[in-house]
């Protein structure tokens, strides 16, 4: 099938010079959790020779469209890239740094199962070019990590921990809280613990009933009861509290750092920077232009085989869209927005991005803080995210 630029009329922005991410998909997991909506597939054979060429190949086709650009950071996500032969991994970073010019501090990022068998390659993959690991904890529970069907229990998770600090001097580790039957104290031991080792960052989520996931099909039947909200709510009070005092604040709505220890990579995604995705179901976000790769892993390497990228669309954005995405992401983060740079990237007026009047209503029930262009949603208003932005956002 050909691929045609959708709403052509526009015409693409010119985005201002700064550093570009790259994000690469690794689709393969061992096994899919209740809990995934990710682009992940159990395969039972993978030819690594065969993804190691069609990701170098869709990888240098998107180069070619992002010429003489600075690249701030790399992200290997999932599935789970940490399953990916490091031989890979270093050929991506080659490759990705020779195409574009790298700051002299890049960021790699690599997710990874905590198992032993993928701890064991930490040491591998670091040499590969990889100086940041994203660690898939979820958990400090054996039980409940048993209902999130993950493959490792507390001692592997941890056992992982200790080789990825020995090997990484930046890492984060991913929890899930507001689980079934999860009480505030169960979630306050666990998440101390998990403040006790000392990492830079961490990534705290509720748990979230997705579509199309077997939890929403436990949900469905009657067999799952999801946490009540007010509770979720409680808990989320709890981790700000705690991350607060900890010293790792939230730098956004469920993100968690030490000042500096931030992932440079996902600030980009929400500061609304240029970031090329490749692998199967990859996003990107090329100088007003959204992308976007066939999902299943099948399809995307025969497009990669037949026309030298895996790209299934590509869309000139709207200058209306290109603000609402800016407004969208950037309100998740605690520094804000600045209503001037998001229209200088949209090529609207700062007075038709937001609606005064609920910013004027929002503030005063201390939920929102402006001052000129710049503004934020106050710790508060982070609780009712879901609401506010459709009051705010007036495109």
């Amino acid at each position: 099938m050909s691929l045609r630029l959708q709403n052509p009329a526009p015409a693409p922005i010119v985005m201002a010079p700064e550093p570009m991410a790259l994000y690469i998909h690794w689709p393969f997991c061992v096994s899919k959790c209740p809990y995934c909506d990710f682009n992940s597939h159990v395969r039972a054979e993978i030819d690594m020779r065969a993804w190691r060429d069609a990701l170098l190949i869709d990888l240098a086709h998107e180069a070619a469209l992002n010429d003489g650009r600075t690249l701030g950071s790399i992200f290997f996500g999932g599935g789970t890239p940490s399953l990916m032969p490091p031989e890979i991994v270093a050929a991506l970073i080659d490759a990705a740094t020779r195409y574009w010019k790298p700051v002299a501090d890049i960021e790699i990022t690599l997710e990874a199962n905590p198992s032993s068998v993928e701890a064991a390659r930490f040491a591998d993959i670091a040499a590969a070019g990889v100086n940041r690991v994203s660690l898939g904890l979820q958990s400090l529970d054996d039980e409940a990590l048993q209902f999130l069907g993950r493959a490792h229990d507390v001692r592997e998770g941890l056992a992982a921990l200790d080789v990825a600090q020995s090997v990484f001097d930046r890492l984060n580790f991913d929890l899930i809280y507001a689980r079934p039957g999860q009480s505030e104290s169960d979630w306050e031991k666990e998440l101390a613990r998990g403040l006790s080792f000392g990492t830079g960052h961490l990534s705290l989520y509720q748990l979230t009933i997705e579509p199309g996931t077997r939890f929403a099909t436990l949900v469905a039947q009657g067999q799952l009861t999801p946490a009540d909200p007010d509770h979720g709510a409680t808990l989320y009070e709890v981790t700000q509290a705690m991350t607060e005092a900890a010293g790792l604040p939230a730098y956004e709505i469920s993100n968690h750092a030490r000042p500096g220890q931030e992932s440079r990579h996902n600030l980009t995604y929400w500061r609304y920077g240029d970031y090329a995705g490749i692998g199967p179901g990859a996003h990107g976000r090329r100088s007003g232009i959204a992308t976007l790769r066939h999902k299943k892993p099948e399809n995307w390497i025969g497009a990669v085989n037949r026309n030298g990228h895996g790209l299934q669309r590509e869309d000139v954005l709207e200058p209306a869209d290109r603000a609402r995405e800016a407004l969208l992401m950037g309100l998740r983060l605690g520094e804000g927005i600045d209503l001037s740079r998001i229209a200088r990237l949209s090529g609207l007026k700062i007075g038709d991005l937001v609606d005064d009047g609920a910013v004027t209503r929002l503030c005063a029930l201390d939920l929102l803080d402006s001052n000129g262009p710049l503004l934020r949603v106050k710790p508060a208003g982070m609780l009712l995210l879901d609401a506010i932005l459709p009051e705010i956002v007036a495109i």
